[in-house]
């Protein structure tokens, strides 16, 4: 066995992150960048394999060695065998190296951190839900399925909607969920093409429940240090699209104990050594696990900068086989909170849905600080470029379920209450008036050119008021209706707001969170130093 010294001078090599796109993006090449830069300060030669040249960990001053060549085996195995270096570290640049970590296992290299055989048995689903079932932690109702037919069979018996998930990808490429037979089918030839020769799995897909973030850090099977956020947004919303709070708001001291004992099990059962990420969901105090990453996620920069500890610089020491010690974090005690918004590109991608689901949509991230959950919610929706509604113009409700409208009447009542001025489609229009919310009624959209006013009643067309600027902000929750109708109506009305550069909410969880704020008061950008947040006092733990 190799000495640490040994390991110091022959180096360690890292993997990058590869070209830029949607799921993949700056948040692994700042996860590649701490490693590198952890590995020099504890004296090992660090040598970055990495082809894109506008990431940092291909500037030349950041490593000792920079091969800018493309992330594939041979070319990985090429540069190990040239550098004669101690090990690789695949869990730092998303999931082009972490899929690496078998077929280099397979020809001889040695993978730092979590062994390849355990990065296998969290990435294929059909063996990590075995493991689950076999541990007796929870998860929604899955099958692996060899036939189309067996599919339908499995979503009857369980119930509409199921989840289509494929193995070994990132940022939920082709994961779909299905409210129908005709829609499983289709799904399930996409995610076939997706996966190749990997398991696809169907799980039963649970409406209204609240995903959790657990990213975490372990040594052996122990975990180190973890941060829980949670999702503003119910489950359903990919984690890279979601509104992200840390640390967590308002989940229950039980959920959070579940939480926890169900990590605990799953880094000793996989003998985690390096960062990871497990997503659950819970729903009336009962957690369930959705899926287990052996590598560090995009959230990881975001709970660093949060905590002010960076959790890739301690996984790095741990994984290199050094002697590590915990950072000192009691989430409890942290007197902020940080907020982090997605970013989205719909206007430059022509025809897109500007609606979210379980397939990662967003471009890019922004997190703020605050003093609580809603003025850091604001900030960083602010931060984002969304434009606060107009008291001197028009907010458009088309909200599609009644079970939503129930969600936000309330909210409809803030804004009236603060003198904003409410339009919505007749079915929201109704519903809120039953309230005693004053709203004006405006057309559904048949189709991309009817700005006609409504023949029976005279009502002004939806997308005519939209067009000529007299809306600053709509409000359109399509998530749980299958009625054609409302859905080509929903997505004309969205992307209009998008074309015409007008503030668009599609999650109604949001929607009640941007009234909430508003009603704080929390309407103004508030710029703070950093420092500010981290200098409070606080009980407990200090750096």
């Amino acid at each position: 066995a190799q000495t640490i010294e040994d390991a110091k001078e022959r180096g360690v090599m890292v993997l990058g992150c590869g070209a830029y796109c949607i799921g993949s993006s700056v948040e692994f090449d700042w996860c590649a960048v701490s490693a590198a830069r952890q590995l020099r300060r504890d004296g090992f030669k660090s040598i970055i394999v990495n082809y894109n040249p506008e990431t940092v960990s291909t500037d030349y001053d950041e490593s000792d060695r920079l091969y800018f060549e493309e992330l594939t085996l041979e070319r990985v195995l090429d540069i190990y065998e040239r550098e004669g270096a101690s090990g690789v570290v695949v869990s730092v640049g998303g999931q082009i190296p972490n899929n690496l970590a078998g077929p280099l296992d397979d020809f001889g290299a040695n993978i730092l951190g979590t062994a390849a055989r355990d990065i296998e048995r969290a990435e294929d689903r059909r063996q990590f839900s075995d493991m689950l079932d076999g541990m007796g932690l929870n998860q929604p109702a899955w099958s692996v399925l060899k036939t189309k037919d067996e599919a339908v069979e499995f979503a009857n018996k369980v119930g509409f909607p199921v989840l289509v998930r494929p193995s070994f990808v990132l940022s939920g490429a082709a994961m779909r969920v299905a409210t129908d037979e005709n829609q499983l089918r289709n799904f399930l030839g996409l995610a076939a093409d997706v996966a190749a020769d990997k398991p696809v799995v169907v799980t039963k897909f649970i409406l209204g429940a609240k995903e959790i973030e657990f990213d975490a850090v372990a040594n052996k099977g122990t975990i180190l240090n973890y941060a829980i956020g949670e999702h503003l947004e119910n489950a359903g919303v990919h984690s890279g699209d979601a509104t992200v709070i840390l640390p967590a708001q308002k989940l229950m001291t039980n959920t959070i104990r579940q939480v926890k004992r169900y990590a605990s099990m799953i880094a000793s059962a996989l003998e985690i050594t390096g960062p990871f990420n497990i997503q659950f969901m819970a729903k009336d105090n009962d957690v369930q696990v959705i899926e287990c990453n052996l590598r560090a996620s995009r959230t990881f920069p975001f709970v660093s900068k949060t905590l002010n500890h960076n959790f890739i610089s301690l996984a790095t020491q741990a994984m290199c086989g050094l002697k590590v010690q915990p950072y000192r974090i009691s989430l409890l005690d942290i007197d902020y909170v940080c907020v982090k918004a997605p970013m989205f590109s719909f206007t430059r991608l022509r025809g897109a849905d500007p609606n979210l689901g379980v397939e990662m949509a967003s471009t890019g991230e922004v997190a703020c600080f605050g003093d609580t959950e809603h003025e850091a919610f604001m900030q960083a929706m602010i931060s984002a470029k969304f434009k606060l509604p107009s008291k001197d113009k028009y907010t458009l409700l088309s909200i599609a379920s009644d079970t939503f409208r129930d969600q936000f009447w309330r909210s409809a009542k803030v804004f009236q209450d603060l003198g904003y001025k409410l339009l919505g489609t007749p079915g929201t229009a109704a519903f809120f008036k039953t309230k005693g919310i004053e709203i004006g009624v405006v057309k559904k959209p048949v189709d991309e050119d009817d700005e006609a006013d409504c023949a029976e009643t005279g009502a002004p067309s939806a997308l005519k008021e939209i067009r000529q600027g007299n809306v600053t902000m709509v409000i359109n929750i399509s998530e749980d209706t299958t009625r054609k109708d409302e859905i080509t109506a929903g997505y004309i009305m969205r992307r209009a707001a998008v074309d015409f550069d007008i503030s668009l909410v599609t999650n109604i969880k949001c929607a009640v969170e941007i009234a909430e704020a508003l009603e704080r008061g929390y309407d103004k950008f508030n710029a703070k130093h950093i420092g500010e947040f981290y200098k409070l006092p606080m009980i407990g733990w200090r750096k």
